[in-house]
């Protein structure tokens, strides 16, 4: 299993973790698939651990904002692991993951794509016929040295993403 300095992952966490940030304006260009970032952005830090013995983000969701023309759909959210708490490099960037925010206003969305972590489960499992299908809680990772950050896809050359969601991660660090 592993474990911090102080041995206390995956269970315990020395403080709580809830950040907020705005998507305003902080984006990726409108031809990013997410994966490749590609030219320039202006992606936001929402949790650095570079510094520190890393975090789990628990829960990763979007507050919308009133969708207003010429912008008349979701954002997709964009979130990055990186080596470096100043600037989003492409070469330093790996994709954790995305979803969409709601259309609807104050909508919210939650990042339902974490991976599968160590943590206890509160059952063993479903049962599906013969099957016993576990029961997982899944979580965001920020390892020591990473940080997490985040940005809305551009939905045109045009897109200032001045309408874009807030975005909330909570958890705890290590």
């Amino acid at each position: 299993m592993a474990s911090t300095s102080t041995n206390k992952q995956p269970l315990l966490v020395d403080r709580p973790l809830h950040v907020a940030v705005d998507l305003s304006e902080r984006t990726v260009s409108e031809n990013s698939n997410g994966v490749d970032i590609g030219g320039s952005n202006s992606a936001i830090l929402v949790v650095d651990c570079t510094q520190n013995d890393g975090a789990i983000i628990d829960s990763v969701y979007s507050f919308s904002r009133d969708i207003q023309s010429p912008i008349t759909q979701p954002y997709e959210i964009y979130l990055y692991l990186s080596t470096a708490n100043d600037y989003l490099r492409n070469n330093q960037a790996y994709y954790v993951g995305g979803f969409i925010s709601s259309a609807d206003t104050l909508g919210v969305e939650e990042f339902d794509d974490a991976s599968l972590i160590l943590r206890p489960t509160p059952k063993v499992g479903s049962t599906s016929s013969d099957q016993v299908i576990g029961t997982y809680y899944r979580a965001t990772y920020v390892p020591k040295g990473m940080a997490l950050w985040a940005a809305a896809k551009k939905q045109s050359v045009d897109d200032t993403a001045n309408r874009a969601p807030l975005l909330h991660a909570q958890g705890g660090y290590f």
